[in-house]
């Protein structure tokens, strides 16, 4: 706890620093007398709060124009792909991927589009470029890399090897 002592020290050096020329209550003053002397310029005067840098974090947003079905699409997408990989899965759970290869491609391709579309929007939501201008764009770039080379391994997967629905289940029967 302060001791009166204390308390009225904190008064008066409050109060000498609302009376200074550096006080917000002041600083229209100080300029006009900056600029008038020119003694000092007027970018050396405090400004309690400091400056705010243009170009960051502190800029404004800037929203698009109101659209009803600009999200829609995106979202529709994403409902008919994890809708659709309920009976893709059923139908590869069923058969076997050695004899219906297409069946086996459609389901591999969409759970990879499926993931990307998940992990695109946590890189979304969490590594914004404004916030992170350097993470956010090199992860953006990375994840659609890595989608484009498990899209490749797949698809080498699928031709040339035994199949995605044909290796889980030999897995599931080991």
């Amino acid at each position: 706890m302060f001791s009166a002592t204390a308390r009225r020290t904190l008064l008066a050096q409050n109060r000498a620093f609302l009376r200074s020329k550096y006080s917000p209550l002041v600083v229209g003053a100080a300029r006009t007398a900056a600029t008038s002397a020119s003694a000092t310029p007027p970018e050396s005067v405090y400004v309690p709060g400091g400056p705010v840098i243009q170009g960051t974090v502190n800029d404004p947003t800037t929203f698009p124009p109101p659209s009803r079905g600009h999200g829609s699409h995106h979202w529709a997408f994403e409902r008919l792909v994890s809708a659709a990989l309920i009976p893709l899965t059923a139908a590869a759970a069923v058969t076997s991927g050695s004899q219906y290869p297409i069946l086996d491609g459609i389901l591999a391709i969409s759970l990879v589009v499926h993931s990307h579309i998940g992990f695109d929007a946590v890189v979304a939501d969490y590594l914004d470029k404004r916030k992170w201008p350097i993470v956010g764009p090199i992860s953006k770039w990375t994840l659609r890399a890595a989608t484009t080379g498990v899209l490749v391994g797949i698809y080498q997967f699928n031709t040339n090897d035994i199949g995605l629905t044909e290796l889980i289940s030999r897995v599931w029967t080991a």
